[in-house]
């Protein structure tokens, strides 16, 4: 046996052990390496492309509301943090600094951007003064800095990618719409688009992002019954225009403090599409997001392999006419069944196969990444079928991932129905809080599970704090988190 195919059959099953299933899978199928520094990551082209159609895609949603793009500096002065307490209370255990430059000593220490609030509140601070400046409207595409004491990729890396959008508004009440309309945008990226059910609910005090008044969220659920945070949206009140001394003429011709959001997602994403959607055998790509959407393999003897090739070429054609991200793999130097499973491997949606019978009959060989079905179309009908099987597999994809979700998330009363629901299972539980951090750090202590959020739509309310079973307060999603 070669290496080659030991390469594509060597990967550790999820239910022997899921973290080291995650690296063999993103390794095997190309998509990252581990660079010499620590904590950080190379995106290969397979692992980048992910990320640019999550960016195009994104992007296009928030140009939709009204949002423009804009960039800032990746170095932040060590008075910007000093003008938000929490704010820098929150971020200074992650935050690496810049002492000298040009072999001498800085008058003062710069921030490795951890988040852009500082510097953009800063900027805020100058560009806006009119009322008729508002609202301010700027997302930001970067990369940013944040020492994590434990990493893994795309997930938790010390330097990652994402966009930040921040806004500034005339009152709270525009505020506040604009952190609920991005948080919607999240939801129906993450369902629409990457086929993740997510639960859409408000943090708790302590898990609100610093400096903020309050912080909504998406949690996913990972294949180990495990949260990923998939996206957040902030309202933060005049927190960073007091701090930064945003101000504007209101149409009283009075000077008021600017209401700001923050909002963003990350390349953490790509680590979630893997965690929800993959199995054994390797990647499950959604389609929408999939670098190559299907993969054209001819098959057949040498005497009619050009005919074959022919034949794909021209179907190839009608696929990129359609916008459809297609690929050709007519090489001579592996066999189909090698091939089979290569792309498998790497999650291609849809695989296509064409033999001098198919030729012969007019028909074309389709076959589904998510249920490994086979199915003979017409050529004549290709493209058609093509694109209803996509759409097909996106929702088979969606209705998955939200079955195995409502089968590891159920409601508790206590802490030992939750400790117990752990044990035997994996995954999220709703349960009652009364409110306090006292209760809330107890079930962490006890379970190592945070609160994910407080759910807009919970399948039930609770009554009872599931720690001191006093009245609750809040109905709330525990789980253990990445």
């Amino acid at each position: 046996m070669s290496n080659d195919k030991q390469f594509v059959k060597e990967i550790t099953p999820q239910g022997e052990d899921f973290s080291r299933w995650y690296i063999d899978v993103i390794k095997k199928a190309d998509l990252m390496s581990y660079s010499p520094v620590r904590g950080c990551i190379v995106f290969k082209p397979d692992g980048f492309e992910i990320w640019e159609n999550i960016q195009r895609e994104l992007d296009s949603k928030f140009k939709e509301t009204g949002h423009r793009n804009a960039y800032f500096p990746l170095f932040i002065p060590e008075s910007f943090f000093q003008k938000e307490k929490e704010h820098v209370e929150g971020f200074n255990p992650e935050l690496p600094w810049v002492t000298e430059a040009g072999g001498e000593k800085l008058e003062e220490r710069l921030a490795i951007r951890p988040t852009s609030e500082t510097m953009i509140g800063h900027m805020y601070s100058e560009w806006i003064n009119s009322y008729r400046d508002l609202p301010l409207l700027i997302n930001q595409w970067a990369n940013v800095v944040r020492w994590e004491k434990r990493t893994l990729p795309f997930l938790r890396t010390t330097e990652f990618l994402w966009q930040e959008g921040h806004t500034a508004h005339e009152d709270e009440q525009d505020a506040r719409r604009e952190t609920m309309q991005m948080l919607e945008v999240y939801r129906q990226f993450a369902e629409d688009f990457l086929a993740i059910p997510v639960i859409v609910g408000q943090k708790t005090p302590s898990e609100k992002f610093a400096g903020a008044v309050d912080t909504f969220s998406i949690e996913a659920m990972m294949k180990d019954g495990k949260a990923v945070q998939a996206g957040t949206s902030h309202y933060l009140g005049t927190n960073f225009a007091v701090a930064f001394d945003i101000k504007f003429l209101d149409r009283e011709n009075q000077h008021q403090f600017a209401h700001t959001t923050s909002w963003g997602v990350s390349t953490r994403l790509i680590g979630a599409l893997i965690m929800v959607h993959g199995d054994d055998r390797g990647l499950v790509l959604p389609p929408k997001v999939a670098p190559t959407q299907v993969i054209m393999i001819p098959i057949g003897p040498p005497k009619t392999r050009e005919q074959v090739i022919g034949r794909v070429d021209e179907l190839y054609a009608e696929l990129k006419k359609a916008g459809v991200r297609v690929k050709v793999d007519d090489s001579a130097d592996q066999s189909p069944g090698w091939k089979f499973n290569e792309y498998e491997m790497r999650g291609v949606p849809i695989r296509v196969e064409l033999g001098p019978r198919d030729m012969e009959n007019g028909q074309v060989v389709l076959v589904s990444r998510v249920t490994g079905e086979k199915k003979t179309v017409l050529q004549a009908n290709f493209v058609e079928e093509i694109q209803n099987l996509l759409a097909e597999i996106h929702q088979q994809m969606y209705d998955k991932a939200k079955q195995f979700r409502d089968e590891h998330y159920i409601a508790v009363d206590s802490i030992d129905e939750f400790k117990t629901f752990l044990e035997s299972k994996r995954g999220f539980a709703l349960a009652g809080w009364c409110g306090s951090n006292a209760c809330e750090e107890q079930v962490k202590q006890e379970t190592g599970a945070t609160s994910r959020n407080i759910p807009f739509k919970p399948s039930e309310t609770k009554s009872t704090c599931l720690v001191c079973g006093d009245a609750a307060k809040h109905t709330v999603v525990f789980g253990r988190s990445y």
